[in-house]
């Protein structure tokens, strides 16, 4: 957890500057208290259902250009 030692107080990690500067005094606090957040991934399941509604829909259009082609 940063720690501001001109304000003496802890500091939450999203309080904290992009430069790594308390936000009351602006003195440096340390980077490596600093946590920065992991960035997300979509789950693989995710793209498995992604690839499932995209087979779905080609096949969907395909009976659609069937039942056009053959007078509704």
């Amino acid at each position: 957890m940063p720690w501001c030692d001109d304000c003496d107080r802890y500091l939450a990690p999203n309080t904290v500057s992009a430069e790594g500067t308390c936000p009351t005094c602006d003195a440096t606090v340390d980077a490596t208290d600093v946590e920065q957040p992991a960035p997300v991934k979509a789950p693989w399941h995710f793209w498995v259902m992604v690839a499932a509604l995209i087979a779905y829909l080609g096949w969907r259009v395909i009976q659609a250009g069937i039942w056009v082609v053959n007078g509704f």
